[in-house]
């Protein structure tokens, strides 16, 4: 599935609520909450933290889906077509970072 396809659903299951969209700054709110969510999956899987007894386990990469929901929800509330995005910042890292690091 490709970035226009996943921002299609996202509309397409958000066009059943009301408001489809909360303002860009709750918006931004709920994805600081996500991100904090995969913070803390990543210290309890590779850092010094562990998880309490009665801690549900998370995964990973539901975790990132819920960012990337939340990201979806903010591009198309702003009328942003990723693709395109995704486009020009690939040219941009291509571009700019050729020679910044090491390759293999």
């Amino acid at each position: 599935m490709n970035l226009k396809e996943i921002q299609k659903q996202v509309d397409e299951w958000t066009s059943h609520y009301s408001p489809q969209y909360w303002q860009p700054h709750e918006i931004l709110a709920r994805l600081m909450e996500e991100t904090g969510e995969l913070a803390r999956e990543v210290n309890h899987m590779h850092g010094p933290k562990r998880k309490k007894s009665t801690e549900e386990t998370r995964e990973m990469g539901e975790e990132i889906a819920d960012i990337l929901f939340t990201l979806c929800c903010l591009a198309n509330s702003q009328d942003i077509n990723l693709s395109e995005a995704w486009k020009r910042i690939m040219e941009k890292y291509q571009t700019r970072d050729r020679e910044r690091f090491t390759k293999t």
